[in-house]
């Protein structure tokens, strides 16, 4: 099995900045992509950036600019260094993990993690 445990969340003032870390632990094989969402109240989860093992990344619009997401996979920690906050940004955080975990007798499986959440709120 493959958890992920989220750090980092806060209050901030708009303008602030904050740095959210997630590490993997667990049987590990390989993990491809790991990336970060939020959810507002009353809102959808909506993805906020993800990164590849390759250091591809993709981000919302809503964040490009001013969020940035790197990951160090020899820790299997990915980090959302986030800059220049605003009030909408005011989410729960949660890490996601994609790959493969050890599933017993020599094999490997698929698994999609997630982690428990973090909450971040931007006062103006």
């Amino acid at each position: 099995q493959v958890q992920l445990v989220e750090s980092g969340g806060g209050s901030v003032q708009a303008g602030g900045s904050l740095r959210l870390s997630c590490a993997a632990s667990g049987s590990i094989f390989s993990i491809n992509v790991m990336g970060w969402y939020r959810q507002a109240p009353g809102k959808q989860r909506e993805l906020v950036a993800t990164i590849t093992s390759g250091g591809a990344t993709t981000y919302a619009n809503s964040v490009k600019g001013r969020f940035t997401i790197s990951r160090d996979n020899a820790k299997n920690t990915v980090y959302l260094q986030m800059n220049s906050l605003k009030p909408e940004d005011t989410a729960v955080y949660y890490c996601n993990a994609v790959g493969r975990y050890y599933s017993g007798g020599g094999y490997s499986s698929d698994f999609g993690s997630w982690g428990q959440g973090t909450q971040v709120t931007v006062s103006s």
